[in-house]
């Protein structure tokens, strides 16, 4: 069976879950459950912290897995990114009180307390900057007001939290993180695997995509088509009526109104849009 980790807890859990869900695997229906095997699938999941799963997969404890890009880039290493899942976004920043720093290379000599040490001490290695890193486990926005430290690194959402702190990010961001599968390198590349990989691709493009069906004359086909290119060619079908075409295609759904009001101004009628539950591409 192919063991994959899922976060048991946290932002990731509930949508990597709903991910797999998506992609046709069981889950849990109880939280306190930890392990789930899906025998069908030839696949068995183990609900775990979302800072530890690195550490499974990159030891070869178990063979692939969920977890956030700044956790696997805070790990000890082994394991790598092998698929970006399109949630669960947020971004690595450095933040201190406000007008007390400029750019990162003020940091030197500072203190910075932080939840990702490796991920911190590693990019103030690359930059050139000593800095001492403090590790902490919580509460990384009160430290500097207790004295533990001058500045802090941490994953910013939506920055109220820091702002109620009386702080601001400053420099560039240190990482871009989102939901990442990831496996060790050199894992045997097995059914069960390839299977997962096409299944959460094909979860990734139903979201992105709709079904778009609309009726329109032959005089406006070419004009109507070039709007719904599809993937590689609309599907055009022949009506009833004479001169009148069915086209299908899939267009992005974050385009969805925009392509249906220039369909409907080349002539386009009967436009309908219906979700995709899955795809293989």
């Amino acid at each position: 069976m192919l063991r994959i980790a899922v976060p048991n807890k946290g932002s990731l859990s509930q949508a990597a879950q709903t991910m797999l869900t998506e992609a046709g695997y069981l889950q849990r229906r109880d939280s306190r459950e930890l392990v789930l095997a899906d025998e069908a699938n030839d696949v068995e999941f183990f609900y775990l912290r979302p800072r530890d799963i690195a550490v499974y997969v990159g030891s070869g404890t178990l063979d692939v897995g969920i977890t956030g890009r700044d956790l696997l880039m805070d790990s000890p290493g082994g394991a790598e990114e092998t698929l970006p899942l399109d949630f669960a976004r947020s971004t690595f920043r450095f933040a201190g009180p406000r007008g007390a720093f400029a750019s990162v290379e003020d940091l030197a000599g500072q203190r910075i307390a932080t939840s990702y040490q490796k991920l911190v001490t590693d990019h103030l290695t690359a930059r050139g900057i000593e800095a001492e890193v403090v590790r902490l486990d919580g509460a990384i926005e009160s430290s500097i007001r207790l004295g533990v430290a001058d500045a802090i690194a941490d994953v910013v959402e939506t920055g109220n939290t820091m702002r109620a702190a009386g702080l601001e990010p400053f420099g560039d961001p240190v990482m871009r993180s989102e939901a990442v599968l990831i496996r060790r390198p050199g894992t045997p590349d097995t059914d069960a695997l390839q299977v997962l990989s096409r299944r959460l691709r094909g979860v990734l493009v139903a979201r992105q995509y709709v079904l778009m069906d609309y009726d329109v004359a032959e005089e406006h086909l070419q004009a109507a088509t070039a709007q719904t290119p599809g993937l590689e060619a609309p599907t055009v079908s022949p009506l009833q009526r004479e001169g009148w075409y069915a086209v299908r295609a899939m267009v992005p759904k974050n385009m969805t109104n925009r392509i249906m009001d220039g369909l409907y101004e080349v002539g386009a009628r009967a436009i309908l849009v219906s979700p995709i539950a899955a795809a293989r591409l």
